[in-house]
């Protein structure tokens, strides 16, 4: 009798899992443009006090563009809207005052891949500070789900550009519309063609200890980049003057903990301009702790697009740098 309720047991636990696996499996390709948000909301709530707190958090500018963008576009719909393809969204805000006080991620509800985060409370405060508690895991987790969509997307089409591999002993999940400009010895330069102007890529390494003074861990990024511009990124010729990439001089850059291939590094935010010309744009940079070569190695992503919305080109340009793969030493 032992034998067949354990027999019966693991019968509806097997045939349960198909389900679930079944029901996963059947699940739609989510959709939506990179960084767009759909907030679920009440409209009478979203013009309140919690509508002003999810737009402080999700919609406070990138940091380090030419102009303010918000880190994500926010498209707001009432739940009884919420349905169709429009469940089917990549990134989800499900916020509503009700009987439950609860703050959480779901993945993969309505289609796949997709996060939905959920926000209830039994009144305006608590939904309030459950947005405060979790907003930024939720931002994180949601910037790390745009960027692997990203990554996904670029396997469709890959260069084959070796410069990386023989210069450096790196590799990069590069769109095949990213073509070398530029190779020294120890420096690569890739960029591609926009419609108003041009993204870009460089690499390059410098010693192990270039930054051994924290106090002046910031000036001596400066120093390391404006180098590197006045050595291989030059401007239009103007006569009389030497005309290169440096970083802008009215503002400082960002500089945030990071981990890129599972190396500890630096991220680094700031616009670029030039010397003696005025053009100017965002640049984001990694610096990678790369012990096993006794080395930093630099990835820096930058654009040239004026009058042009940059968070996106950006966007494209970090998930590039970060899927940075070193070749064994």
């Amino acid at each position: 009798m032992k034998k067949i309720s354990t027999l019966i047991l693991l019968t509806f636990l097997f045939l349960t899992g198909c389900k679930e696996g079944s029901k996963k499996s059947y699940l739609p390709e989510s959709i939506g443009a990179y960084n767009t948000l759909t907030v679920v909301i009440d409209n009478e709530l979203w013009k309140s006090d919690v509508g002003d707190n999810i737009r402080g958090h999700f919609a406070v500018p990138a940091p380090g563009l030419s102009w303010d963008e918000a880190q994500f576009t926010i498209t707001q719909i009432p739940p009884q809207i919420f349905s169709g393809s429009v469940r089917n969204t990549r990134a989800v805000l499900y916020v509503m005052e009700d009987s439950l006080n609860i703050a959480h991620m779901k993945k993969d509800m309505y289609a796949k891949p997709q996060l939905v985060g959920v926000i209830k409370g039994r009144n305006k405060k608590e939904i309030i500070d459950n947005l405060n508690e979790k907003a930024p895991e939720f931002i994180t987790d949601f910037k790390e789900l745009e960027l692997a969509e990203a990554q996904k997307r670029f396997l469709k089409s890959l260069s084959k550009e070796r410069a990386l591999q023989e210069k450096l002993g790196i590799s990069l999940d590069l769109p095949s519309i990213y073509k070398v400009g530029r190779e020294e010895d120890n420096f690569v330069w890739i960029d591609r063609q926009i419609q108003k102007g041009n993204m870009n890529i460089i690499a390059y390494s410098v010693p192990w200890d270039t930054f051994s003074n924290d106090s002046t861990f910031v000036q001596d990024i400066v120093k390391m980049r404006d180098s590197i511009g006045k050595m291989f990124i030059p401007g239009e010729d103007i006569p009389g003057k030497d005309n290169h990439m440096i970083t802008e001089k009215a503002f400082s850059p960002y500089v945030f903990p990071a981990e890129v291939s599972g190396r500890k590094a630096a991220e680094v935010r700031g616009r670029w301009e030039m010397s003696a010309y005025p053009m100017a744009g965002p640049f984001l940079t990694y610096i990678i702790n790369d012990k096993p070569n006794n080395r930093k190695l630099i990835l820096e992503g930058f654009t040239f697009a004026p009058a042009t919305k940059k968070r996106d080109y950006m966007f494209e340009l970090e998930a590039i740098l970060k899927t940075v793969r070193f070749n064994e030493p």
